[in-house]
């Protein structure tokens, strides 16, 4: 998978950290040499309560006790999703919207190695539904991630990106949205 593209600006390959996994198992089988039980345990009932819970204030307190930063302002959609293994990597600029059933990932666990990276997500950005969002991967002040998007590259400030993969949406496209 690595090639002379991956390092390229834009790309989040050279802010992943590579983890190799002790056997021939894949990756995941690993997972408690990774991470804690308890640790994995506990963020999963505040991954539940960021998920489900009817008030953004319930769901922010749930998300900074998952470790992840939280700007003034933020508004976690129903069913979205935070990283629960590595919630810690996540950064959420002020006034940021995460929409409905979207998922932000901080790992990847793969046959002979795991990965994680930070993810942050800029000032007034807005996260659509359903979109996921790779380890690794900025996403800059007002950019905008549609929704059913997958997001394997940076998203520059004030960028609409759309589509599997997420490429920037053209300004007539753009304009057709509104």
């Amino acid at each position: 998978m690595s090639d002379d593209t991956d390092d390229a600006p834009g790309r989040r390959h050279h802010r992943v950290q590579r983890h190799a996994t002790p056997g021939p198992l894949n990756s995941l089988q690993y997972w408690t040499d990774a991470k804690p039980v308890w640790r994995v345990t506990l963020n999963y009932l505040l991954v539940w309560v960021a998920r489900i819970a009817p008030f953004l204030r319930w769901k922010n307190w749930a998300l900074r006790r998952l470790g992840v930063t939280v700007g003034r302002g933020v508004s976690w959609g129903l069913e979205a999703t935070p990283d629960v293994f590595w919630p810690e990597l996540i950064t959420l600029g002020d006034d940021v919207i995460v929409g409905y059933d979207s998922v932000i990932l901080c790992h990847e666990f793969l046959q002979e190695e795991y990965r994680t990276g930070e993810v942050v997500v800029g000032d007034r950005a807005m996260i659509g539904a359903k979109a996921v969002i790779l380890p690794g991967v900025e996403i800059g002040a007002d950019a905008q991630v549609a929704a059913n998007s997958l997001v394997t590259r940076d998203v520059p400030p004030g960028t609409t990106v759309a589509g599997v993969p997420a490429r920037p949406m053209s300004s007539a496209e753009s304009a057709d949205e509104e």
